[in-house]
Formats: C-alpha cells, structure tokens, sequence
C-alpha cells in the first residue's frame, strides 16, 4: 500500500525547499527592510532640516561660503564685498568703509557668525531665503543654493559721514531719523570697529577678534541702538508733551505754579537749577524749557502725574521690549512705578530714566511729525541677486503721541531753546531748527564724566512740510573741558542736520 507523504520539507502548497525556519528567516528579512525603510524615511524627510542644520555638518557651511554673499547698499552703492580665500570656505566677507558703516552692517564671521543685518538679513544675503528660489521643485531637486540677494538700507551716506567725523575719537553715538516716513538716515558709534578683520578663519582673523573682545573702550559696543544712558534734559521734550497733551499747562507763555525754591514732594530735598535764572517762582513753560529749568519740569510731571507721564514715555518708545528695526534695539526705560519725589527726577530725565539713542531720535522725530511717532527702519528693500525687488518695506505708524496742535507748541519750545538757549550751537543759516540740550551725571554721587545729550530736528525756513531730518547724539565719555549738551552734541547734530539738507537741495 502506497504511503502518504508527511510534507515534512515541502513549502507552500507543497513546494520543496523552505522549511519554516526559512520563513522565520524571510518574514524576519522583511521587517528589517521595513523597519530601514521606515528609518530612511524618517531622516531624509522629517529629520532632514535637523541634520542640515547641525553644527556638526560642515556641508552647508562649505556651500554657504562657496559663492560671493550678497550686498548691503546705501543708495545704490554696496559697502560690502566677497574675496575668495583659496580654502574650504572659498569667499569671506570684505567691507568698503567698515568702520564707517559697523554699526549699520554688524559683522559677518566664518568663525563668530553673523550680528546686526548681517545677521537679521542673513537668510536673503546668503541665498538661503526661500523667497530667493526660482522653481521650487528643481531648487529642491538639484539642492543647489541661490545666489545671494542684496539689503537696501535707508541711511543717507552723507548723514552718515558727519556723524561719524563728529564723534571722531569721542565714545558716543547718533541716531538720526527721516520723521515721516521713520528711516533712519544715520546710525554710528564710536570708537568703531572693522568688521572685516577678523571675517574669514586664519589666525590673523583670531587674533583681531581676542584683540576686539579685550578692548575695554568696546569698539564693538552699538552705542546706538544696543546702550542706554540717562536721557537728563533732553527727557524735558517728553514732559512738556505730556504737560500740554493733558492740559496740565495750556499757554507756553504762562506762568506755571512753581514755587521757588522746589522741594522734592515727601522729603527736605531742593530740585537744584543748573542756572541762577530759573531761581524764581511761577516760571513759564518756555523759558524753563530755553534756560533748562528742573524745578519747573520736575514740578510739571509730579503735576501731570505718573501714569500720564508714562504714557507719553511709551509713545516715543520706552518701555518696547521688541523694538526691532529689524535689528533689535535695547529696551528703553522709564518706571512705572515710583512716588512722586521719584517722578520729579524722572522727569527730567534722571533717576532710573534710561535711553538709546535711537529712541531720543524717536522724540525728536515724533515732535517733527506734528505728533505722529513713526516705526525706525533701517531697510528700504530686499533684493534678487539681479535686481528684482523680494520684499519693499513700507512706513508704518508706531503710535500718534499727541495732537498736532500740541505738538506745535513743542516745536516753538525747542525753536526758542536753540534760537535763544542752550541749543545755539546748532543754529543753521536758512534753516529752522529745534532741539534740547542734556546733560546727565552718572556715577557714585555723580562722580563719572557727565553724558552729553543734544536732540533736534531741523527743516529749511519757510517750509511747510515736516522736517527732513530729526538727530539724537549722545557723548557718553570726552577729553572736553566743558562736558554740556549744547557744547559737545549740538555742533555734531547740526553737521548731519545740515548734511541731509543739503543733501535734499
């Protein structure tokens, strides 16, 4: 009788060959397979920007610098460049006129990375922006990086160049802005630096940096945007603006109810002038204002009050956390907190009163606007490497600060200071000029050099349009022997003023 076979040995339907240990073996090879497929996928598609962007890959930073970088221009003439180096990173950053512009620019390092627009643009300069690409899908498929695209920057070369030769071997800083439309036609600090010296990765470019980072005059310190001093004086714009706005003064020419002397409210302290001439009772507004009169302005915000005073404060800018232009400016202070002995020296621009220079141009320009405070820019546009236009920036309004009426009566008082006070050394022939002088002690019982301030804004005489141009300066430490606002700020306020006038012409 014929036996049945077991199937011992035989696959599938029968098959010979493959036991089922081998398809133990098969199915476990299976899931190997899926399970790397799985993982291949996950690196190449969900991880793969992670690993692009690891500081361990030196791929993308070999490709960002095998093509020159994109430009920053003022006007239409770039301040920057590319040279080749021979090495891994072929093109490093070169800069025309670095320490003119370092403050503008920051620096763009193979080593340290990227600071200012070198850093907020550096998407658009490098070509790694998306809004750089041509057909997504080939730039996706090729992987092949754009070329650099180019920043437009609002700065007037001209503003910038008087400013930087006003301040010469001074530690300050100027801020100057174009009121109505916000761009900042100036931004310079000093003592400077040259961002090119230490852009590419030889020891040379070390060394420059150890040497940078030891300065104890920190020449890579943005005085401008990145420092804040106390404003003193130049504060006293502010207060008038609150004063008026909230009818606490009505009339500029009217005595105020300030007595003589004036005693710091809750204690035994007297408010001390800077001159003889405001030692009187009932002062008006504008003469307290032309001859810098503390009692009077430290009255006039116990008067207005904190919360109102804070609210003009914040109008100009302080207190913003994110003042980006796009660079991100310091936060400017002024308390919110405080009795009222407290708000009389803030008021006049002291106690814990802090500021950039920028924002004090913010006040300047405000005033100049007929009251409307616009947001600083310092980009004009964003470019393609062949000059079409990625992204146009547009003027934004940052807050209406105070009617124009009042805001007429705050240019009158800063006419007056520099047509009769202690602004006159920014007077320009054909031209109207307003400003505020400041002088800020700082240190242990006011034993550091003072900070002198002076902010402006100036226009040519007749015109009814809104200045071209309003300044903030500040000189944070000088050799001078005469440390004021109207001797060591003005003049450098009224060069750049003039430089953009004539610039205008």
């Amino acid at each position: 009788m014929a036996r049945r076979s077991s199937g011992r040995g035989n696959g599938p339907q029968g098959l010979p060959g493959i036991s089922t240990t081998g398809r133990r073996a098969g199915l476990f090879c299976l899931v190997l397979i899926v399970l790397l497929a799985a993982q291949a996928t996950r690196i190449q598609v969900f991880q793969a920007k992670g690993y692009d962007h690891n500081p361990a890959n030196q791929r993308l930073a070999i490709e960002r610098y095998s093509q020159p970088r994109g430009n920053i221009l003022v006007g239409d003439t770039p301040i920057t460049g590319s040279a080749p180096t021979g090495g891994r990173f072929n093109d490093k950053r070169t800069y025309t006129a670095g320490q003119q512009y370092a403050a503008v620019t920051g620096y763009s390092s193979q080593i340290y990375g990227n600071t200012q627009l070198e850093g907020t643009e550096d998407g658009i300069l490098s070509g790694t922006d998306s809004r750089l690409d041509g057909w997504v899908v080939w730039d996706e498929i090729a992987r092949k990086q754009n070329p650099g695209g180019d920043v437009y920057t609002t700065i007037n070369a001209a503003a910038q160049q008087a400013a930087m030769q006003g301040l010469g071997n001074q530690k300050g800083a100027v801020a100057a802005i174009e009121p109505s439309t916000g761009r900042i036609l100036a931004l310079a600090s000093t003592p400077s630096y040259d961002p090119g010296s230490f852009a590419g990765t030889s020891n040379a470019d070390q060394s420059a940096w150890t040497e940078l980072q030891a300065d104890s005059d920190q020449p890579m310190l943005n005085r401008a945007l990145r420092q804040t001093y106390p404003p003193g004086s130049t504060f006293k714009v502010v207060t008038a603006a609150a004063a008026l706005a909230n009818g606490v003064v009505t009339d500029i020419n009217a005595p105020t109810s300030t007595p003589y002397p004036y005693v710091l409210p809750g204690t035994t302290t007297t408010l001390v002038n800077d001159t003889s001439a405001c030692d009187q009772p009932n002062i008006d507004l504008d003469t307290a204002m032309t001859l810098s009169c503390n009692s009077v302005m430290g009255n006039l915000g116990v008067q207005t009050g904190l919360d109102k005073m804070t609210s003009m404060a914040e109008n100009f800018g302080f207190n913003d956390p994110k003042l980006d232009i796009p660079v991100r400016a310091a936060r400017s202070n002024f308390d919110t907190q405080m009795n009222q002995s407290q708000v009389a020296l803030s008021s006049i621009g002291q106690f814990d009163t802090a500021a950039t220079p920028l924002v004090m141009a913010m006040v300047a320009a405000g005033v100049a606007n007929n009251g409307t405070v616009m947001y600083p820019q310092l980009v004009d546009k964003l470019a393609k490497s062949d000059g079409s236009t990625v992204q146009l920036m547009r003027p934004r309004t940052y807050k209406q600060a105070m009617t124009p009426a009042v805001a007429g009566q705050v240019q009158q008082l800063m006419t007056d200071v520099v047509q009769n006070g202690t602004g006159r050394n920014a007077r320009i022939p054909g031209a109207t000029v307003g400003g505020k002088t400041g002088t800020a002690q700082h240190g242990v019982d006011n034993s550091g050099t003072p900070y002198a301030w002076f902010i402006s804004w100036a226009k040519p005489s007749g015109s009814s349009d809104a200045p071209p141009v309003a300044v903030a300066v500040v000189i944070a430490d000088s050799n001078a022997t005469d440390v004021t606002g109207g001797q060591l700020a003005a003049p450098i306020a009224k060069s750049v003023m003039q430089a953009v006038l004539g610039s205008k012409g």
